[in-house]
């Protein structure tokens, strides 16, 4: 059939009509999407000031996840290096598990591969309530080389920030800090689940999700596991 020139196709040659009018409308779905997320995106930049953090002291191990000594204390502020900013994913590993939650190690999988973009911007870290020993030890088993992978344990950070449910329970959710002077200031929380505790809150920061969404039978209820090949070095 003759293919419209009017746009850019999206199909082969050979598309049916119904195929090609069915397209271009998802087409015009997709730009308001894009225009919206980029709506949510400004009112996130025009939020007002967030409160002041405490300069919590967190237990940290070697850039090199080979070695385990030494330990240093490591305060909040210093996270930042060269950067005013500091995103922060708060892994999901309560102090009496073995293993951090599955979805969540997806996640940094996810922030390690393109963590040197991100350091082009802002720092970066990985804060998880577990042990030292046992956050490195996980670590090592996702590759998670050249990451700074931090224990909170012993400090309030996770109840402060609300990374944490009443009772300890650990919450998935992203944060971004910022640096003023000798302070650190919040500026922006995302947790997983929605107001009405619906999931898929931070399905954006993530690929896995985008592009499950992208085939015909969709995500369906799909979760990640730590039981499969993956980047788990077992």
């Amino acid at each position: 059939m003759e293919q419209r020139t009017d746009i850019p196709p999206m199909w082969p040659i050979g598309a049916s009509k119904e195929y090609i009018d069915a397209r271009i409308e998802l087409a015009r779905a997709e730009r308001r999407l894009r225009d919206q997320i980029e709506e949510v995106a400004a009112a996130r930049r025009r939020m007002p000031r967030g409160a002041l953090l405490d300069d919590y002291t967190f237990s940290e191990g070697p850039r090199d996840l080979g070695r385990d000594e030494p330990v240093r204390a490591t305060r909040l502020a210093e996270l930042f290096g060269e950067h005013d900013t500091l995103f922060v994913y708060h892994l999901m590993f309560h102090p009496d598990e073995d293993a951090a939650c599955p979805m969540c190690s997806m996640w940094v999988d996810g922030f390690h591969g393109v963590s040197h973009h991100i350091r082009r911007h802002a720092a970066f870290a990985v804060i998880g309530k577990a042990p030292l020993p046992k956050l490195r030890e996980w670590a090592r088993r996702r590759g998670w080389d050249g990451l700074r992978i931090l224990s909170s344990h012993g400090t309030g950070f996770n109840a402060d920030m609300n990374a944490e449910r009443p009772g300890g329970a650990q919450r998935p959710m992203a944060s971004v800090l910022l640096r003023e002077g000798d302070r650190v200031r919040h500026f922006y929380s995302l947790p997983a689940n929605f107001l009405d505790d619906t999931e898929r809150g931070i399905d954006l920061l993530n690929p896995v999700w985008n592009i499950l969404d992208m085939f015909p039978r969709g995500r369906g209820d799909w979760y990640a596991g730590n039981d499969y090949p993956g980047r788990e070095r077992g």
